[in-house]
This record gives C-alpha cells, sequence and structure tokens, in this order.
C-alpha cells in the first residue's frame, strides 16, 4: 500500500530540516560546486558537509559530476531554488508581522527602550538575590 502524500511531503520537509543542507541548497541554487568550494560557504567540518550531500542525495535533490579529483554537485530540477525562494517571502511576511506586533505591543505599553532595559536588569538582579 503506498503512503498517502502528506506523509511524503514531511518527510520531504524534514530532508529540508537542517541549516546546512538548506545553506548547500542555497548555494546551488546559484550555480555547480565542488565540495571544496561549499566547505568555505557552509562552516562545518569535510566530514559532517558529506553526510549532508548524501542526504540530499538521497533525497534526489542534488545529483553529482566527476571531473578529475573534484566532485561538483548541482541541484536537480530548478524548482528547488523555487522552494527555497517562497520560504524566503514567506518567513519575510511572519517576520515583519512579529515587528509590527511587537512595535504595537512595544507602543501599547508607554514603555521607552531604556525603561524596559531597566525592568528587566530588576527582574534579573531579583532573580540572582532571591527576591
Amino acid at each position: 500500500m503506498s503512503r498517502p502524500l502528506y506523509q511524503l511531503k514531511a518527510e520531504f520537509f524534514k530532508t529540508l530540516g537542517h541549516p546546512a543542507r538548506i545553506r548547500v541548497l542555497e548555494l546551488l541554487s546559484e550555480r555547480e560546486h565542488s565540495v571544496s568550494e561549499l566547505l568555505p560557504h557552509v562552516g562545518i567540518e569535510p566530514a559532517h558537509l558529506s553526510q549532508q550531500l548524501a542526504v540530499l542525495r538521497r533525497a534526489n535533490l542534488v545529483v553529482t559530476r566527476k571531473e578529475g579529483s573534484s566532485v561538483y554537485y548541482s541541484l536537480t530540477t530548478p524548482d528547488v531554488a523555487e522552494l527555497l525562494r517562497v520560504a524566503r517571502s514567506i518567513l519575510t511576511g511572519v517576520l515583519a508581522g512579529q515587528a509590527e506586533l511587537l512595535a504595537d505591543l512595544r507602543a501599547a505599553s508607554g514603555q521607552t527602550h531604556d525603561e524596559r532595559l531597566r525592568e528587566r536588569a530588576e527582574h534579573h538582579v531579583g532573580k540572582r538575590s532571591g527576591l
């Protein structure tokens, strides 16, 4: 029996659920890269990058091409780059909404930035002294 589409989607998004994999896909959205080109931009150990690339390969999100001793990675489809673009757009809207809400809450409280900092400091000192 085949699995429901929502389960397949959940597994797909789980594959995207690691910052290093997202960063790799963002870089590959621009052009193909060798492992040595990816390393300084992803900021993880070579062995860990290889593991993350293997996850992306098993999910058929990236393909490899060997040239001499170098292995080059590229996206299997431009749809992956489009998905990342849409995700960025959604996040921009969500974060903008949160910034507006935060500004509204601050305005409603009537506190200035300095007053909020002072209140936090007093709360922190009170917790440390047991008050």
